[in-house]
Protein backbone atom coordinates (compact mmCIF):
# COMPACT_ATOMS: atom_id res chain seq x y z
CA UNK A 1 0.00 0.00 0.00
CA UNK A 2 1.32 3.44 -0.91
CA UNK A 3 2.09 5.75 2.02
CA UNK A 4 1.00 9.06 0.48
CA UNK A 5 1.63 10.99 3.69
CA UNK A 6 5.24 9.81 3.76
CA UNK A 7 5.62 10.94 0.13
CA UNK A 8 4.01 14.30 0.91
CA UNK A 9 6.61 14.91 3.63
CA UNK A 10 9.23 15.15 0.87
CA UNK A 11 7.51 18.21 -0.66
CA UNK A 12 8.23 21.49 1.17
CA UNK A 13 5.52 23.40 -0.69
CA UNK A 14 2.81 21.12 0.69
CA UNK A 15 3.57 22.13 4.27
CA UNK A 16 2.23 25.65 3.86
CA UNK A 17 -1.20 27.00 4.74
CA UNK A 18 -3.39 28.85 2.23
CA UNK A 19 -6.02 31.27 3.49
CA UNK A 20 -5.52 29.89 6.96
CA UNK A 21 -6.21 26.31 5.92
CA UNK A 22 -3.99 23.32 5.22
CA UNK A 23 -3.06 23.37 1.53
CA UNK A 24 -4.72 20.62 -0.49
CA UNK A 25 -3.06 20.79 -3.88
CA UNK A 26 -5.29 19.22 -6.53
CA UNK A 27 -3.98 20.94 -9.67
CA UNK A 28 -1.35 18.37 -10.60
CA UNK A 29 -2.43 18.12 -14.24
CA UNK A 30 -1.31 21.75 -14.58
CA UNK A 31 1.98 21.20 -12.78
CA UNK A 32 3.23 18.98 -9.99
CA UNK A 33 4.93 20.18 -6.83
CA UNK A 34 8.65 19.39 -6.46
CA UNK A 35 10.27 16.99 -3.98
CA UNK A 36 13.22 18.18 -1.90
CA UNK A 37 15.65 16.01 -3.88
CA UNK A 38 14.76 17.89 -7.10
CA UNK A 39 15.13 21.25 -5.36
CA UNK A 40 18.49 20.10 -3.98
CA UNK A 41 19.69 19.13 -7.47
CA UNK A 42 18.97 22.64 -8.77
CA UNK A 43 20.69 24.21 -5.77
CA UNK A 44 23.70 21.91 -6.11
CA UNK A 45 24.16 22.76 -9.77
CA UNK A 46 24.17 26.51 -9.17
CA UNK A 47 26.35 26.29 -6.06
CA UNK A 48 29.01 23.84 -7.24
CA UNK A 49 28.56 22.82 -10.91
CA UNK A 50 27.49 26.00 -12.70
CA UNK A 51 29.13 26.04 -16.13
CA UNK A 52 28.16 25.79 -19.75
CA UNK A 53 28.22 22.35 -21.35
CA UNK A 54 30.16 21.08 -24.36
CA UNK A 55 32.31 24.21 -24.19
CA UNK A 56 35.56 25.11 -22.49
CA UNK A 57 38.29 22.98 -20.99
CA UNK A 58 38.02 23.56 -17.25
CA UNK A 59 36.81 21.16 -14.59
CA UNK A 60 33.42 22.75 -14.00
CA UNK A 61 32.37 22.49 -17.64
CA UNK A 62 33.61 18.89 -17.79
CA UNK A 63 31.56 18.03 -14.70
CA UNK A 64 28.47 19.83 -15.99
CA UNK A 65 28.74 18.17 -19.41
CA UNK A 66 29.04 14.71 -17.88
CA UNK A 67 26.00 15.30 -15.66
CA UNK A 68 24.02 16.82 -18.54
CA UNK A 69 24.59 13.85 -20.84
CA UNK A 70 24.01 11.42 -17.97
CA UNK A 71 20.59 13.05 -17.53
CA UNK A 72 19.87 12.41 -21.20
CA UNK A 73 20.75 8.76 -20.66
CA UNK A 74 18.33 8.63 -17.72
CA UNK A 75 15.51 9.86 -19.97
CA UNK A 76 16.51 7.45 -22.74
CA UNK A 77 16.35 4.53 -20.35
CA UNK A 78 13.08 5.68 -18.77
CA UNK A 79 11.17 5.78 -22.07
CA UNK A 80 12.90 2.82 -23.71
CA UNK A 81 14.58 4.70 -26.55
CA UNK A 82 17.36 2.96 -28.47
CA UNK A 83 19.82 5.85 -28.39
CA UNK A 84 20.47 9.15 -26.63
CA UNK A 85 20.67 10.63 -30.14
CA UNK A 86 16.88 10.43 -30.21
CA UNK A 87 16.42 12.44 -26.98
CA UNK A 88 16.20 16.17 -27.71
CA UNK A 89 16.02 18.68 -24.86
CA UNK A 90 13.28 21.29 -25.27
CA UNK A 91 11.55 23.80 -23.03
CA UNK A 92 8.56 21.49 -22.78
CA UNK A 93 5.98 19.53 -24.74
CA UNK A 94 4.72 22.68 -26.47
CA UNK A 95 8.11 23.56 -27.91
CA UNK A 96 8.67 19.93 -28.88
CA UNK A 97 5.44 19.86 -30.91
CA UNK A 98 6.32 23.16 -32.56
CA UNK A 99 9.77 21.78 -33.40
CA UNK A 100 8.25 18.81 -35.20
CA UNK A 101 5.69 21.02 -36.96
CA UNK A 102 8.27 23.50 -38.20
CA UNK A 103 10.94 21.00 -39.18
CA UNK A 104 9.50 17.65 -40.16
CA UNK A 105 5.98 18.79 -41.13
CA UNK A 106 6.93 22.02 -42.87
CA UNK A 107 9.44 20.12 -45.00
CA UNK A 108 7.20 17.13 -45.75
CA UNK A 109 3.74 18.62 -46.27
CA UNK A 110 2.33 19.97 -49.52
CA UNK A 111 -0.95 21.38 -50.81
CA UNK A 112 -3.89 19.07 -50.03
CA UNK A 113 -2.10 16.91 -47.46
CA UNK A 114 -4.02 16.19 -44.28
CA UNK A 115 -3.16 16.35 -40.57
CA UNK A 116 -5.55 14.47 -38.28
CA UNK A 117 -5.89 15.93 -34.78
CA UNK A 118 -8.12 14.69 -31.97
CA UNK A 119 -11.06 16.82 -30.85
CA UNK A 120 -10.02 16.53 -27.20
CA UNK A 121 -6.49 17.87 -27.70
CA UNK A 122 -4.79 20.64 -25.76
CA UNK A 123 -4.25 23.79 -27.79
CA UNK A 124 -0.52 22.96 -27.87
CA UNK A 125 -1.37 19.95 -30.04
CA UNK A 126 -3.73 21.91 -32.32
CA UNK A 127 -2.33 25.37 -33.00
CA UNK A 128 1.16 24.33 -34.25
CA UNK A 129 -0.51 22.10 -36.85
CA UNK A 130 -2.83 24.92 -37.93
CA UNK A 131 0.18 27.20 -38.39
CA UNK A 132 2.10 24.70 -40.50
CA UNK A 133 -1.04 23.93 -42.50
CA UNK A 134 -1.34 27.62 -43.42
CA UNK A 135 2.32 27.63 -44.42
CA UNK A 136 2.11 24.54 -46.64
CA UNK A 137 -1.46 24.36 -47.92
CA UNK A 138 -2.23 21.26 -45.88
CA UNK A 139 -5.49 20.79 -43.97
CA UNK A 140 -6.09 20.10 -40.28
CA UNK A 141 -8.96 17.65 -39.88
CA UNK A 142 -10.68 16.89 -36.58
CA UNK A 143 -10.98 13.34 -35.28
CA UNK A 144 -14.28 13.51 -33.38
CA UNK A 145 -14.95 12.12 -29.96
CA UNK A 146 -17.86 10.01 -28.80
CA UNK A 147 -20.41 11.06 -26.19
CA UNK A 148 -18.41 9.35 -23.44
CA UNK A 149 -15.38 11.54 -24.27
CA UNK A 150 -13.47 8.73 -25.95
CA UNK A 151 -11.88 8.93 -29.38
CA UNK A 152 -14.25 7.87 -32.17
CA UNK A 153 -12.13 5.11 -33.65
CA UNK A 154 -14.66 4.28 -36.36
CA UNK A 155 -14.56 7.88 -37.58
CA UNK A 156 -10.77 7.87 -37.32
CA UNK A 157 -10.45 4.83 -39.55
CA UNK A 158 -12.73 6.45 -42.14
CA UNK A 159 -10.66 9.65 -42.10
CA UNK A 160 -7.37 7.85 -42.71
CA UNK A 161 -6.40 7.90 -46.38
CA UNK A 162 -3.27 8.32 -48.55
CA UNK A 163 -3.45 12.11 -48.06
CA UNK A 164 -3.06 11.65 -44.28
CA UNK A 165 0.53 12.57 -43.50
CA UNK A 166 0.46 13.30 -39.76
CA UNK A 167 -1.70 12.16 -36.84
CA UNK A 168 -1.44 14.08 -33.54
CA UNK A 169 -2.99 12.65 -30.38
CA UNK A 170 -2.64 12.98 -26.63
CA UNK A 171 -1.65 9.89 -24.69
CA UNK A 172 -4.04 10.97 -21.92
CA UNK A 173 -6.28 13.99 -22.34
CA UNK A 174 -5.95 16.89 -19.94
CA UNK A 175 -9.64 17.62 -19.26
CA UNK A 176 -11.33 14.25 -18.84
CA UNK A 177 -8.31 12.00 -18.30
CA UNK A 178 -9.24 9.83 -21.26
CA UNK A 179 -6.54 7.29 -22.02
CA UNK A 180 -6.66 7.20 -25.81
CA UNK A 181 -6.07 3.99 -27.80
CA UNK A 182 -2.74 5.26 -29.08
CA UNK A 183 -1.33 1.84 -29.88
CA UNK A 184 -4.19 1.08 -32.27
CA UNK A 185 -4.17 4.64 -33.65
CA UNK A 186 -0.44 4.43 -34.42
CA UNK A 187 -0.76 1.09 -36.17
CA UNK A 188 -3.65 2.28 -38.35
CA UNK A 189 -1.85 5.52 -39.26
CA UNK A 190 1.24 3.65 -40.35
CA UNK A 191 -0.84 1.53 -42.72
CA UNK A 192 -1.48 4.65 -44.83
CA UNK A 193 2.08 5.94 -44.45
CA UNK A 194 1.31 8.68 -41.92
CA UNK A 195 3.63 9.73 -39.10
CA UNK A 196 2.29 9.95 -35.56
CA UNK A 197 3.10 12.39 -32.76
CA UNK A 198 1.92 11.51 -29.26
CA UNK A 199 1.59 14.29 -26.69
CA UNK A 200 2.68 12.59 -23.47
CA UNK A 201 2.38 15.62 -21.19
CA UNK A 202 -0.24 13.86 -19.05
CA UNK A 203 0.66 10.28 -19.97
CA UNK A 204 4.30 10.33 -18.87
CA UNK A 205 3.38 10.36 -15.19
CA UNK A 206 0.74 7.65 -15.48
CA UNK A 207 2.53 4.91 -17.36
CA UNK A 208 6.04 3.62 -17.86
CA UNK A 209 6.17 3.73 -21.64
CA UNK A 210 8.54 2.02 -24.07
CA UNK A 211 8.78 4.04 -27.27
CA UNK A 212 10.42 1.17 -29.13
CA UNK A 213 7.30 -0.93 -28.53
CA UNK A 214 4.82 1.94 -28.84
CA UNK A 215 6.30 2.72 -32.28
CA UNK A 216 5.20 6.37 -32.31
CA UNK A 217 7.30 8.46 -34.65
CA UNK A 218 7.47 11.26 -32.08
CA UNK A 219 6.68 11.33 -28.35
CA UNK A 220 6.87 14.55 -26.31
CA UNK A 221 6.53 15.47 -22.66
CA UNK A 222 7.20 18.25 -20.15
CA UNK A 223 9.33 17.83 -17.05
CA UNK A 224 7.10 19.88 -14.78
CA UNK A 225 4.32 17.31 -15.09
CA UNK A 226 6.57 14.63 -13.56
CA UNK A 227 7.92 16.54 -10.53
CA UNK A 228 10.74 18.36 -12.38
CA UNK A 229 10.92 22.15 -12.83
CA UNK A 230 9.29 24.15 -15.58
CA UNK A 231 11.35 24.99 -18.65
CA UNK A 232 12.64 21.51 -19.47
CA UNK A 233 11.02 18.95 -21.74
CA UNK A 234 11.79 16.15 -24.15
CA UNK A 235 11.23 15.36 -27.78
CA UNK A 236 11.77 11.74 -28.69
CA UNK A 237 11.87 11.03 -32.40
CA UNK A 238 12.85 8.08 -34.52
CA UNK A 239 16.48 8.57 -35.45
CA UNK A 240 16.00 8.39 -39.23
CA UNK A 241 13.36 11.13 -39.05
CA UNK A 242 15.42 13.39 -36.79
CA UNK A 243 18.47 13.03 -39.01
CA UNK A 244 16.50 14.07 -42.07
CA UNK A 245 14.84 17.06 -40.38
CA UNK A 246 16.37 20.56 -40.75
CA UNK A 247 17.43 22.49 -37.62
CA UNK A 248 14.80 24.38 -35.68
CA UNK A 249 16.94 27.22 -34.28
CA UNK A 250 20.33 28.49 -35.35
CA UNK A 251 23.17 29.50 -33.05
CA UNK A 252 26.01 28.15 -31.00
CA UNK A 253 26.50 24.49 -30.15
CA UNK A 254 24.28 23.16 -32.96
CA UNK A 255 26.91 23.72 -35.65
CA UNK A 256 29.88 21.77 -36.93
CA UNK A 257 31.51 24.55 -38.95
CA UNK A 258 30.40 28.09 -39.74
CA UNK A 259 31.71 30.33 -42.49
CA UNK A 260 30.20 32.97 -44.72
CA UNK A 261 30.30 30.43 -47.50
CA UNK A 262 27.91 28.20 -45.58
CA UNK A 263 27.33 26.26 -42.38
CA UNK A 264 27.34 22.57 -41.59
CA UNK A 265 25.35 21.36 -38.62
CA UNK A 266 26.16 19.15 -35.67
CA UNK A 267 25.00 15.56 -35.44
CA UNK A 268 22.12 14.46 -33.26
CA UNK A 269 21.07 15.50 -30.71
CA UNK A 270 23.08 18.73 -30.87
CA UNK A 271 21.55 19.81 -34.17
CA UNK A 272 18.33 20.77 -32.37
CA UNK A 273 19.85 22.29 -29.23
CA UNK A 274 21.08 25.75 -30.18
CA UNK A 275 22.49 28.02 -27.50
CA UNK A 276 23.04 27.52 -23.80
CA UNK A 277 20.68 24.75 -22.63
CA UNK A 278 18.75 24.48 -19.40
CA UNK A 279 21.41 22.40 -17.69
CA UNK A 280 19.89 22.65 -14.21
CA UNK A 281 16.51 21.65 -15.63
CA UNK A 282 17.93 18.57 -17.35
CA UNK A 283 19.70 17.46 -14.18
CA UNK A 284 16.55 18.08 -12.13
CA UNK A 285 14.44 16.09 -14.60
CA UNK A 286 16.80 13.14 -14.26
CA UNK A 287 16.52 13.39 -10.47
CA UNK A 288 12.72 13.56 -10.68
CA UNK A 289 12.60 10.47 -12.88
CA UNK A 290 14.90 8.51 -10.56
CA UNK A 291 12.84 9.62 -7.56
CA UNK A 292 9.62 8.56 -9.27
CA UNK A 293 11.14 5.24 -10.27
CA UNK A 294 12.04 4.61 -6.62
CA UNK A 295 8.33 4.43 -5.94
CA UNK A 296 6.12 1.65 -7.29
CA UNK A 297 4.30 2.91 -10.38
CA UNK A 298 1.82 0.06 -9.93
CA UNK A 299 1.08 1.14 -6.35
CA UNK A 300 0.80 4.77 -7.46
CA UNK A 301 -1.65 3.78 -10.19
CA UNK A 302 -3.80 1.89 -7.71
CA UNK A 303 -3.65 4.76 -5.24
CA UNK A 304 -4.68 7.35 -7.84
CA UNK A 305 -7.50 5.12 -9.07
CA UNK A 306 -8.79 4.86 -5.49
CA UNK A 307 -8.68 8.64 -5.08
CA UNK A 308 -10.56 9.26 -8.32
CA UNK A 309 -13.15 6.60 -7.42
CA UNK A 310 -13.62 8.17 -3.99
CA UNK A 311 -14.00 11.60 -5.59
CA UNK A 312 -16.50 10.40 -8.19
CA UNK A 313 -18.64 8.72 -5.55
CA UNK A 314 -18.59 11.82 -3.39
CA UNK A 315 -19.39 14.26 -6.20
CA UNK A 316 -22.30 12.19 -7.49
CA UNK A 317 -23.92 12.55 -4.06
CA UNK A 318 -23.83 16.36 -4.25
CA UNK A 319 -26.92 17.84 -5.89
CA UNK A 320 -26.28 19.74 -9.09
CA UNK A 321 -22.82 18.29 -9.80
CA UNK A 322 -22.24 16.69 -13.20
CA UNK A 323 -18.99 14.85 -13.93
CA UNK A 324 -17.71 15.19 -17.50
CA UNK A 325 -16.68 11.90 -19.13
CA UNK A 326 -15.82 9.75 -16.11
CA UNK A 327 -12.43 8.11 -16.73
CA UNK A 328 -11.31 6.40 -13.54
CA UNK A 329 -8.16 5.06 -15.19
CA UNK A 330 -6.44 8.45 -14.95
CA UNK A 331 -5.73 10.78 -12.05
CA UNK A 332 -7.99 13.65 -13.00
CA UNK A 333 -11.62 14.47 -13.63
CA UNK A 334 -13.69 17.49 -14.57
CA UNK A 335 -17.12 18.54 -13.39
CA UNK A 336 -19.64 21.34 -13.63
CA UNK A 337 -22.31 22.53 -11.22
CA UNK A 338 -25.71 23.37 -12.62
CA UNK A 339 -26.41 27.09 -12.54
CA UNK A 340 -23.05 28.07 -10.99
CA UNK A 341 -20.01 29.43 -12.80
CA UNK A 342 -16.94 27.22 -12.55
CA UNK A 343 -14.72 30.12 -11.50
CA UNK A 344 -16.98 30.93 -8.55
CA UNK A 345 -16.65 27.37 -7.28
CA UNK A 346 -12.86 27.44 -7.68
CA UNK A 347 -12.59 30.75 -5.83
CA UNK A 348 -14.56 29.44 -2.86
CA UNK A 349 -12.49 26.26 -2.84
CA UNK A 350 -9.32 28.34 -2.74
CA UNK A 351 -10.66 30.22 0.28
CA UNK A 352 -10.86 26.81 1.98
CA UNK A 353 -7.28 25.86 1.05
CA UNK A 354 -8.17 23.73 -1.99
CA UNK A 355 -6.20 24.35 -5.19
CA UNK A 356 -8.02 23.24 -8.35
CA UNK A 357 -8.16 24.43 -11.95
CA UNK A 358 -11.20 26.16 -13.44
CA UNK A 359 -11.70 27.30 -17.01
CA UNK A 360 -11.41 25.86 -20.50
CA UNK A 361 -8.08 24.13 -19.78
CA UNK A 362 -6.61 25.21 -23.14
CA UNK A 363 -9.16 22.97 -24.85
CA UNK A 364 -11.66 25.27 -26.58
CA UNK A 365 -12.79 22.69 -29.19
CA UNK A 366 -13.57 20.18 -26.45
CA UNK A 367 -15.54 22.75 -24.44
CA UNK A 368 -17.52 23.60 -27.56
CA UNK A 369 -18.26 19.93 -28.20
CA UNK A 370 -19.39 19.50 -24.60
CA UNK A 371 -21.54 22.63 -24.75
CA UNK A 372 -19.96 24.22 -21.68
CA UNK A 373 -17.93 27.38 -21.09
CA UNK A 374 -15.54 25.66 -18.73
CA UNK A 375 -15.19 23.05 -16.00
CA UNK A 376 -13.65 22.56 -12.59
CA UNK A 377 -10.77 20.08 -12.84
CA UNK A 378 -9.37 18.15 -9.91
CA UNK A 379 -6.17 16.21 -10.48
CA UNK A 380 -4.17 14.03 -8.12
CA UNK A 381 -0.54 13.02 -7.57
CA UNK A 382 1.15 10.38 -5.45
CA UNK A 383 1.29 12.73 -2.45
CA UNK A 384 -2.48 13.24 -2.27
CA UNK A 385 -4.43 11.38 0.41
CA UNK A 386 -7.96 10.22 1.11
CA UNK A 387 -8.11 13.03 3.67
CA UNK A 388 -7.42 15.47 0.84
CA UNK A 389 -10.43 14.10 -1.02
CA UNK A 390 -12.62 14.34 2.09
CA UNK A 391 -11.58 17.99 2.58
CA UNK A 392 -12.20 18.71 -1.10
CA UNK A 393 -15.69 17.18 -1.10
CA UNK A 394 -16.64 19.05 2.06
CA UNK A 395 -15.40 22.28 0.48
CA UNK A 396 -17.43 21.69 -2.72
CA UNK A 397 -20.59 21.18 -0.68
CA UNK A 398 -19.96 24.37 1.29
CA UNK A 399 -19.24 26.35 -1.89
CA UNK A 400 -22.48 25.22 -3.53
CA UNK A 401 -24.46 26.03 -0.39
CA UNK A 402 -23.00 29.54 -0.32
CA UNK A 403 -23.78 30.12 -4.00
Amino acid sequence: MLDAKLIADQFPSLKQAVNGRRLVYLDNAATTQKPQCVIDTITRYYTSQNANVHRGSHSLTASATQAFESARETVRDYIGADSTKTIIWTRGATEAINLVAQTYARSALKQGDEILVGEMEHHANIVPWQIVAQQTGAKVIKIPMQTDCSLDMAAYQKLLNPKTKIVALAHITNVTGTRQPIEQAIGLAHLVGAKVLIDGAQGIVHERIDVSILNADFYVFSGHKIFAPAGIGVLYGKQTLLEAMPPYHGGGKMVDKVSFDGTTFDKLPGKFEAGTPNVAGALALATAIKWYESLSIELISTHLHDLVTQTCRGLTQIEGVRIIGIQESASLLSFVVDGIHHQDIATLLDQQGIAVRAGNHCAHPLMEALGVKGTIRVSFAAYNTKEDVDQFLEAVSKAIDLL
